[in-house]
């Protein structure tokens, strides 16, 4: 009960007309920006971040919140109609979207991602209202050595689980580690990986690493494959569904919630695994499974609810912890630390009202969005029709100002430029961008962690061991980077010999590598 009256004392901060022009601002920003081809609700929230720094911390958190679920609502529609995901966990809505738009049934499919949003969204916030608290509690009785092994679990479990390899993902981890080392040693005072420039004892900040890494890294590419039309766009009536649409929706909204909610909250989660979860088993369950990779709608339905509840479920590691669990996660910690506040435990302790805002602003732009997204799907279709040349080009106007915006240096515009070109080395060669993002803003408190774990075990390394806790943690670890072998010798003594067949929807399956071209 007590949850529910810090939530109903977040809503009356939000209730005002000032915080609701700032709720909308956000979530219309937020959804004009998702819905361009290419940008994914991460690129969004780094895109449009430095917008925010000029407002009060509660404004800016009301329309962060906008622009991060705006984010989401947006990539829905590039995937169905532009079959062009903006990230990974769109993959799975463009494989039916798309065949559904074809068909001509791209209202039902935008009707139905857009209910199953805003279904997931306000179940998976509810969730978040519920659980945090408890999750604050535990996480006060940690200490640094088990902070320093869930720590180690994120990195093992983005570097080992996304990415077309594990050793991809563990580089980009490194690459994100030996940023986040750049700048003054906080224990001994020198200088690291500085090489004599006085704007690097800082350290980068992680707003220019974001938007360098997303926004200039996606232009680059762009760029580099430049189509100079714009892409065809399937006309869209107003979203609208009928009975039958309904009935087969509303089974995979709850379920599609289900799958996506605890796997956001897990580190290294992120909605890729609910998402492909999601819609195998709808395929399953489906009494019309002919339909799949014909345009179903529950191939819809499912995996876009599961998206929007892991988005959800990525903010209770993320405010309890400060652990982000994906890209967009990351970002917003990093919002959080520019407007000087410490996600972690001590947050709902030290900002309370902040944080019920926060949550209390996530149903209110939901229920924007739904409003928004179905009378004005027509209208973001005709954003997709602007010429990639010009697009980009604004893209990389607002990236620069942005990170020039941070601390008014002309350095940081050569640093943009740079890490713009790790982020293009990064697609061309195939590496995740998350342990990138997660090794930069991890990758010092995990220093800190160790560190002073080994000072108070007098540098014993079994100091790094710490409790139950920690011992779980290392566990999970030694899992993740022993399965494949696990998993080899389970098959061999099968009489498989090896890897056995794919689902069928895995990256080479033929939905997913249409998806991809």
């Amino acid at each position: 009960m007590d949850n529910f009256a810090n939530l109903i004392d977040g809503f009356g901060h939000v209730l005002t007309p000032m915080n609701l022009l700032f709720a909308l601002i956000g979530v219309t920003i937020g959804t004009a920006v998702g819905v361009l081809p290419g940008i994914g609700p991460a690129m969004t929230v780094a895109l449009l971040l430095p917008v925010t720094y000029g407002l009060e911390p509660t404004q800016a958190l009301i329309m962060f919140a906008g622009i991060f679920y705006g984010g989401m609502y947006g990539g829905s529609t590039t995937s169905i109609l532009l079959n062009t995901p903006g990230e990974s966990s769109s993959v799975v809505t463009a494989i039916e979207g798309n065949k559904m738009a074809k068909a001509g049934r791209a209202a039902q499919a935008l009707a139905t991602a857009a209910i199953g949003s805003f279904v997931a969204g306000t179940i998976g916030t509810l969730l978040l209202a519920l659980v945090m608290p408890q999750v604050v509690k535990f996480a006060v009785s940690l200490g640094a050595p088990e902070y320093f092994a869930i720590m180690l679990l994120a990195f093992a479990g983005a570097s080992a689980v996304l990415g077309s390899s594990r050793i991809r993902g563990f580089a980009a981890l490194l690459i994100g580690l030996a940023i986040g080392l750049i700048g003054i040693d906080k224990v001994t005072g020198q200088q690291r990986m500085t090489f004599g420039t006085a704007q690097l004892a800082d350290g980068i900040d992680v707003v220019v690493v974001a938007v360098g890494i997303f926004a200039v890294g996606e232009a680059l590419w762009v760029a580099a494959h430049l189509r100079r039309k714009a892409a065809g766009v399937i006309p869209v009536g107003r979203p609208w569904m009928g009975r039958d649409d309904w009935g087969r929706s509303w089974k995979p909204w709850l379920r599609g919630t289900a799958f996506g909610f605890p796997f956001g909250a897990l580190p290294a989660g992120g909605a890729e695994i609910p998402t492909f979860l999601s819609y195998m088993t709808e395929r399953k369950l489906s009494k019309r499974p002919e339909e799949f990779g014909k345009g179903a709608i529950e191939g819809v339905a499912g995996p876009e609810a599961a998206n929007n509840a892991s988005a959800a479920g990525t903010l209770v590691p993320m405010l309890a912890l400060g652990l982000p669990t994906n890209a967009t996660a990351a970002i917003m910690l990093a919002a959080l630390q520019g407007w000087g506040l410490e996600p972690g435990p001590l947050l709902m302790e030290k900002q309370p009202v902040l944080v019920w805002t926060l949550i209390a602003s996530l149903f209110v732009g939901n229920t924007m969005l739904l409003l928004l997204n179905l009378p004005l799907a027509p209208a973001w279709a005709k954003l997709l029709q602007i010429p990639r040349p010009y697009l980009y080009a604004g893209i990389l106007f607002f990236a620069s100002m942005g990170a020039y915006a941070v601390n008014a240096q002309p350095f940081d515009l050569l640093l943009l430029l740079a890490l713009g070109m790790v982020g293009f080395a990064l697609r061309r060669f195939g590496l995740p961008v998350l342990p990138l993002i997660i090794g930069v803003i991890l990758g010092p408190l995990a220093e800190l962690q160790g560190r002073r774990s080994l000072q108070l075990s007098g540098g014993d390394l079994s100091g790094l061991v710490g409790g139950p806790v920690a011992w779980v943690c290392y566990a999970i670890i030694a899992l993740v980077l022993l399965w494949p072998l696990v998993g080899r010798l389970i098959g061999r003594g099968r009489g498989r010999g090896g890897d056995g067949p794919g689902t069928g929807v895995g990256p080479s399956s033929p939905e997913t590598t249409e998806v991809m071209a």
